[in-house]
């Protein structure tokens, strides 16, 4: 049996589960173990975890699917991953933003560090269909700060608004800046499973006067579904120094420069 590992092997395997349980739909905690090499102690304590997080549910003996939540769409799972990472985009584009602007944000969760920190620049206004993004900037906002939800049709699995409503709402707004991450991106191509998203990031990029893009090395070289145009719609790219030399290569062939930041590695 393995040990319990550092804490990113902890949430690589809580992933694994994960992905087994969407796939299959309902997996026996023996099952689990068996096929990880680890006790059933340790199957319990990641799918408690895992449930927290309202990505599956714990029965008797087994872990059961949540039906509306998938491994591309996982807000609550995706924001433990590639952390580092993410951080170090936000120190970086916080410096975009200057007091008195409009910023929009998607609901991403790349950007969620970035949206702790804008809520510390004074008088900003930060405009999202996020519902964590929108709570994250008010939590650590100034009396100045305020904070527009974009509505329309909620979609748990996302914490967040798409559609004809959200789009309808966000025509009548213009942004300073606008900050996005993308699901997948492959030779600067966008990509994302749900047309509604991929329509909301296009219009955000189109109603700010400047945008950012940030994306960590796992999204690329991926496709999904519906494109939304490319990286030559931004002025500048945020990503990391893992990211393949070639990917950066075709984004900066587009005109956009690309900005590429090393994460500082926590101690185990």
């Amino acid at each position: 049996m393995q040990s319990r590992g550092s804490e990113a092997e902890v949430e690589q395997r809580r992933r694994r589960v994960l992905r087994q349980v969407i796939e299959e739909g309902a997996v026996r905690i023996a099952v689990l173990a068996e096929n990880l090499q680890v006790s059933a102690m340790t199957v319990h304590r990641d799918l408690a975890n895992l449930e927290s997080r309202k990505l599956l549910e714990k029965r008797r003996g087994m872990a059961v699917a949540l039906p509306e939540v998938t491994m591309e769409t996982a807000t609550r799972f995706r924001e433990y991953q590639q952390t580092e990472a993410k951080e170090a985009f936000a120190e970086l584009l916080v410096r975009e933003v200057s007091p008195g602007d409009t910023v929009l944000m998607d609901c991403g969760s790349t950007l969620f560090p970035l949206a702790r920190r804008l809520g510390r620049i004074e008088g900003l206004t930060v405009v999202t269909n996020s519902l964590r993004v929108a709570s994250l900037v008010s939590a650590a906002g100034t009396s100045g700060t305020d904070v527009i939800l974009l509505g329309g049709r909620y979609r748990p699995d996302f914490e967040a608004c798409a559609g004809t409503d959200t789009l309808r709402h966000l025509s009548r707004i213009r942004a300073t800046l606008a900050f996005s991450s993308p699901t997948a991106v492959d030779r600067g191509r966008l990509f994302h499973p749900v047309q509604e998203w991929a329509d909301l990031k296009e219009a955000m990029r189109e109603a700010a006067e400047r945008s950012a893009l940030a994306v960590d090395h796992t999204k690329f070289g991926r496709t999904a579904t519906h494109g939304y145009g490319d990286a030559s719609g931004y002025d500048l790219v945020v990503t990391d120094t893992a990211t393949p030399a070639e990917q950066i290569a075709a984004i900066e062939r587009l005109g956009v420069p690309v900005h590429v930041v090393a994460p500082s590695v926590s101690p185990d």
